[in-house]
C-alpha cells in the first residue's frame, strides 16, 4: 500500500510485524512503577479495546511487557513503517483541506528531527505527548482523512472519541489534554492515569499539534536575553564578552545556545544526555562541545578576553558548572535554567553526582530515593547560584518551574525583608503564595510588562506547501507589514516592532527551520491580523500556497500560569484560570480551525491551564472573515484581563484597541490612591 492507503487503513486488521527496540533513538525514560496488580490489568483492558478480540491473546503479552519495561503501553508494533514528517499538504488523503493541514502538523510534531522521544510520541519537555500510543495516532489520521467540511473530530487526551456532525464554521478538531478533576491533579495522578491510558500531558504545543521545533523558543529566548542584557548594561553596551549560563539541550531548551549567539553573548549550556548534545551540535544549534570543567573554564575566559560570540555545550551536570565557576571566580553576567522541572521526577531534571544511566534506573526502580536526590541537587544548585548573584550575576527563572521546585526542595530560594536568602521553612505554609522569591520570573521582569501587556506574543505560521520559496515570500510579506505599521505606531511599541523586524529579516540566515517550513515572530493583534490578511491575499492571488496560522500557548491570553505567563498579575487572580478557558471557547466560535485546552503546560501538571489554536488560510473571503474575528479576540481577551489587574501597559493597550474597534467595550479599573493606605 502507498502512503495514502496506509493512512486510510487506520488500525490494520492484520497484525503488523513486531518492531524491534531501536537503542540509537532518543527514548523516554522508564516511568515510575505506580499501578497495583488490579490497575495493571485495567491498563491492559484499556489498551486492548482498540483491537479486534482475535488479536488480544497476542497483544496482551506484548502490552504487558511494555508496561513492565517502560511504565507505559506505547504499542510500538503499530508505529507506521512510512517516514513521519511534514509532507506537502497535497500529499495527504481526504477532501477537507483543513483536515489535511492538521495531518501535516501532527506529522511535524512526530518527525524524529523535531520530536524529543519520537518512538514514544513525545515532542518535547520529557512528557509533552501528541498521543498516548500509536493506535490513537492511526485512528486520528484515518478520521482526518475521512473528514468532511461539516464534521468535527473530538480528541480526549490523545484518544479520538470520534467524528461528530457540526457545521462549516465550527472547528474541525477540538482537543483536551489532562483535564482532571482538581483534586486529582497532583504529579502522581498524571503518572497513574497516564499509565492507565486515560489521560496525557500535552505540554503546550505538543498536544496542540503546533510545535515547530526549537525555532519558537529561539525567538523568545533571544528577546529575553537581549532585554536581560539591557537590564544589566551600565552604559547601554551590548552583550559582547558577557557570559550567559543555563542548562538543557533537549526539546525547547535546545534553542538556548542559538539564541545566545543571535543575542551576541558567550553561552554555556549544560546537558547530561550525550544524545541531546550530539543532536544540537550536529544541527548547528551549539558551536562547541566540552566535557572537562577546567577546559570549559579556560575556553570561557578566552572567549571573554576576545569578546567572542560563541555557544558551548558542557556535557555534564549544570550544578557542577555553577560550583566550579564559583571556585574559579569566573564572573557570570546572566544565569537561568531550562531543565524540565515541570517534570522533575521522570527525566526532567537529573541530579548532580549521578550518571544518566544511574538516574534512569533509580527513577524507575526507587522513585522515592530519586526524588530525594533531585531535591538535594536543587539545593546545591541554588546555593551555588546565590553565591554568584552576590557577586553581581543577574539570574532569572525562565518559566521551567525552577523557583517553584527549588522552594519545595527546601532550597534557600526566598529572600526575607533583610535581604537574606532563606528557605520555605522560614515561612508559614499559608504565607508561601505571598512569599518573595529571591529571583524574578522572566515574565515578571521582561515578557509581561514589555511584551504581553502590550499584546505582543508568539505568532507563527507554517507553509503547507513545504516550499522554501513560500517561506521566503511570507518572510517578506511579514516584514513589509511590520515596517508599514511601525511608521504610525505609538512610541510605547516601537522597540517591539524594531526587534521583530530585525528578527524576521535575519531569520533565514540564522537557519532556524527544523521540520516544517515554519516561522515565528512577536506581534500584537493589529500585526497578527494585518500579516494574516496579507497572507490570505497572496494565497488568493496564487503567489503562495496554503498557510497554517498558530501561536505558542506562552502568550498574552492563552495561558493562566501563576509562576510564569500570569506571574505579573498582582490583583490575586493569578491562581484563577478563567482567561485560558474563555480564550479557547472564544476562539472556537470565532473561526479557529482547531482548538485545544490543556492542564500542565511548561511549569507542571496541576500548575497551569493553557489553550491554543490552529487556523488554515486558503485565500477565501471566509478565511479572511475568520482571521479578523478570531485573532482580534485571541489577543484582546488577555489584554482585558491584564488591564483589569491594573497593569498600566495593558490599560494603554486596551484603550488603544477600543479606539480601533468601536464594538469593543472593556471594563477598565479605577485606580486607588496609595495614600489611602499609608496610615
Amino acid at each position: 500500500m502507498n502512503f495514502k492507503d496506509l493512512i486510510l487503513q487506520g488500525i490494520p486488521s492484520t497484525l503488523p510485524e513486531k518492531r524491534t527496540y531501536d537503542p540509537s533513538v532518543n527514548h523516554a525514560p522508564k516511568r515510575k512503577e505506580i499501578l497495583n496488580a488490579e490497575e495493571k490489568n485495567l491498563a491492559l483492558r484499556n489498551a486492548l479495546r482498540y483491537f479486534d478480540p482475535e488479536h488480544h491473546t497476542t497483544l496482551i503479552a506484548e502490552f504487558k511487557e511494555e508496561l513492565e519495561t517502560y511504565g507505559r503501553i506505547y504499542m510500538f508494533r503499530f508505529k507506521p513503517t512510512y517516514d513521519i514528517y511534514a509532507r506537502p499538504v497535497e500529499e495527504y488523503p481526504g477532501s477537507c483541506l483543513q483536515a489535511r493541514a492538521i495531518m501535516l502538523m501532527i506529522q511535524n510534531n512526530l518527525d524524529p528531527k523535531v520530536a524529543q522521544h519520537p518512538e514514544e510520541l513525545i515532542t518535547y519537555g520529557g512528557n509533552g505527548a501528541v498521543f498516548q500510543n500509536w493506535a490513537q495516532y492511526l485512528l486520528v489520521m484515518k478520521y482526518l482523512a475521512q473528514m468532511e467540511d461539516d464534521q468535527t473530530l473530538v480528541i480526549y487526551s490523545g484518544h479520538p472519541m470520534g467524528l461528530f456532525p457540526s457545521n462549516t464554521n465550527a472547528p474541525r478538531v477540538v482537543v483536551t489534554n489532562g483535564m482532571m478533576i482538581p483534586n486529582y491533579s497532583q504529579p502522581d495522578h498524571w503518572e497513574k492515569f497516564n499509565a492507565l491510558g486515560v489521560t496525557q500531558y500535552g505540554q503546550m504545543t505538543a498536544g496542540s499539534f503546533m510545535y515547530i521545533g526549537p525555532q519558537g523558543i529561539v525567538h523568545g529566548t533571544t528577546i529575553t536575553v537581549l532585554n536581560a542584557g539591557r537590564k544589566i548594561a551600565k552604559n547601554k553596551e551590548d552583550l559582547a564578552g558577557k557570559v550567559f549560563i543555563t542548562s538543557g539541550l533537549g526539546g525547547m531548551s535546545g534553542a538556548q545556545p542559538k539564541a545566545g549567539n543571535i543575542a551576541g553573548c558567550i553561552t554555556v549550556c549544560a546537558e547530561i544526555n550525550p544524545k541531546a548534545v550530539h543532536t544540537r551540535h550536529s544541527q548547528g544549534w551549539v558551536d562547541e562541545v566540552c566535557t572537562d570543567l577546567n577546559e570549559l573554564t579556560n575556553r570561557v575566559n578566552l572567549a571573554k578576553q576576545n569578546k567572542e560570540v560563541v555557544s558551548i555545550a558542557y556535557q555534564g551536570n549544570i550544578v557542577d558548572v555553577w560550583e566550579h565557576f564559583d571556585e574559579e571566580d569566573l564572573f557570570v553576567d546572566l544565569g537561568s535554567d531550562q531543565t524540565s522541572l515541570h517534570n522533575p521526577w521522570a527525566g526532567g531534571y537529573y541530579p548532580a553526582g549521578m550518571s544518566l544511566e544511574e538516574s534512569n534506573d533509580m527513577m524507575a526502580n526507587d522513585p522515592e530515593e530519586f526524588k530525594i536526590k533531585v531535591q538535594e541537587s536543587l539545593c546545591r544548585q541554588t546555593t551555588a547560584i546565590n553565591k554568584h548573584t552576590k557577586k553581581g550575576t543577574y539570574f532569572f527563572d525562565y518559566g521551567n518551574a525552577f523557583l517553584l521546585e527549588a522552594s519545595r526542595a527546601g532550597a534557600n530560594i526566598y529572600k526575607n525583608n533583610k535581604g537574606e536568602f532563606v528557605n520555605s521553612k522560614t515561612f508559614k505554609e499559608t504565607d508561601l503564595e505571598n512569599a518573595a522569591f529571591a529571583y524574578p520570573s522572566y515574565v515578571q521582569d521582561i515578557m509581561g510588562p514589555m511584551c504581553f501587556d502590550y499584546g505582543f506574543g508568539p505568532f507563527r505560521w507554517v507553509c503547507a506547501s513545504g516550499l522554501q520559496e513560500d517561506l521566503d515570500k511570507t518572510d517578506q510579506i511579514a516584514t513589509d507589514v511590520l515596517e508599514k505599521l511601525k511608521l504610525e505606531a505609538p512610541e510605547e511599541i516601537q522597540s517591539q516592532l524594531s526587534d521583530n523586524i530585525k528578527w524576521i529579516k535575519n531569520a533565514k540566515a540564522n537557519n532556524l527551520v527544523v521540520g516544517s517550513k515554519a516561522r515565528i515572530l512577536y506581534a500584537d493583534a493589529v500585526g497578527r491580523t494585518e500579516i494574516a490578511k496579507a497572507f490570505n491575499k497572496a494565497i488568493a492571488e496564487n503567489k503562495i500556497g496554503t498557510v497554517v496560522l498558530g501561536r505558542d500557548h506562552h502568550d498574552v491570553s492563552g495561558t493562566d500560569s501563576p509562576f510564569r505567563e500570569t506571574s505579573n498579575i498582582y490583583d490575586g487572580s493569578r491562581f484563577t484560570a478563567d482567561m485560558a478557558i474563555q480564550n479557547v471557547i472564544g476562539d472556537s466560535f470565532r473561526g479557529a480551525t482547531w482548538v485545544s485546552i490543556h492542564n500542565g503546560g511548561g511549569v507542571g501538571w496541576g500548575e497551569v491551564i493553557n489553550g491554543g489554536f490552529g487556523m488554515v488560510l486558503d485565500g477565501t473571503v471566509e478565511a479572511e472573515n475568520r482571521l479578523k474575528s478570531m485573532l482580534f479576540w485571541d489577543v484582546n481577551n488577555g489584554l482585558a484581563r491584564r488591564s483589569w489587574a491594573r497593569n498600566k501597559e495593558a490599560i494603554f493597550s486596551v484603550k488603544r484597541a477600543m479606539e480601533q474597534e468601536p464594538k469593543l467595550k472593556v471594563t477598565l479599573p479605577n485606580l486607588v490612591d496609595d495614600a489611602l493606605f499609608s496610615e
